[in-house]
């Protein structure tokens, strides 16, 4: 018996292991087709290996390519499909659109950067998409892009409108990826617990600012918890070597500040035609055993 889609819309190479590695992970093995969308191929991005500085912008300009190889092996080990938007390998275009970089940097005012990008345009693309793997879950971020960069918020326009642009009938649910305040808090204790692996990184305060992904518990109305899952999210993770370093459960990014790999993610249902997360339900409602609702048909 044939299982339903899911399909992840990212911004850049790494994004999809770091936010929905796990959610991926889990529905792979209980045999549903699993494909990831990467918006751009993260030319910008800072790389962390020494040896590898070379293939920054601002050197050899050739992180793109490599990072579609990290793509490549973390989608291997997840046991994924995966494209980058736009892409015609026979033509060699291995993507649309650039990455941006931050806001305000000159990568930004780029023509060809994915955040300048035509909004009907790139929502077509996403559509076609869309209509060739028939997902009946599509997963992108928030409208603050998860964190602010300009990619991820780009990413959940274009993807909103792709969505919205579909007949009712044909039009998947839409999910944002979110964090309850509970298991954000949780995480930063566990991390402050545990500085045999955090080493030399450095721990957010319990108290501190949080992202603008981490929002009120009621707001996150579905989630996949599968601590079972955590090694492959955490082999996948490892082949993005330019962008995370993986130590146990704990990784970092370049900033070197410490994060938890804690076998759960969440989510909430998007109206595509706002890009708003739709009302929370009353309390009890989508909840069995205390557990939130799973992506699929209220399993998880």
């Amino acid at each position: 018996m044939s299982r339903s889609p899911l399909l992840f819309v990212h911004a850049h190479p790494d994004d999809e292991t770091l936010t929905t590695g796990l959610t991926m992970a889990h529905y792979v093995r209980a045999g549903h087709p699993v494909h990831v969308l990467a918006c751009t191929l993260g030319e910008e991005g800072e790389v962390i290996p020494p040896d590898l500085f070379h293939l920054d912008a601002a050197h050899d300009d050739a992180l793109g390519p490599y990072r579609a190889e990290e793509l490549a092996r973390a989608m291997a080990a997840l046991g994924t499909t995966w494209e980058v938007l736009g892409s015609d390998p026979a033509r060699g275009v291995l993507s649309r659109y650039r990455d941006s970089g931050m806001a305000g940097t000159p990568s930004a005012a780029n023509p060809a950067a994915f955040v300048n990008a035509d909004l009907a345009e790139a929502a077509a693309l996403v559509v076609d998409v869309v209509r060739r793997t028939r997902p009946a879950v599509v997963v992108t971020y928030d409208a603050q892009g998860g964190y602010g960069h300009p990619d991820h918020i780009q990413t959940h326009r274009v993807t909103c409108a792709a969505v919205a642009s579909l007949p009712a009938h044909e039009q998947p649910a839409l999910y944002a990826v979110l964090t309850p305040r509970s298991w954000a808090r949780e995480d930063r204790e566990w991390l402050a617990a545990h500085p045999e692996l955090t080493g030399e990184w450095s721990v957010p305060a319990v108290d501190g600012d949080y992202p603008p992904s981490v929002v009120a518990d009621p707001l996150v109305t579905h989630a996949v918890q599968d601590p079972e899952a955590l090694p492959v999210q955490r082999e996948a993770l490892s082949q993005h070597v330019t962008q995370v370093k993986v130590r146990g459960d704990v990784y970092a990014l370049s900033n070197d500040i410490a994060a938890r790999l804690a076998g759960r993610e969440g989510f909430a249902r998007l109206d595509p035609a706002t890009g708003e997360v739709a009302a929370p339900p009353a309390p009890d409602a989508g909840r069995r055993a205390g557990r939130v609702a799973g992506l699929l048909d209220g399993s998880s």
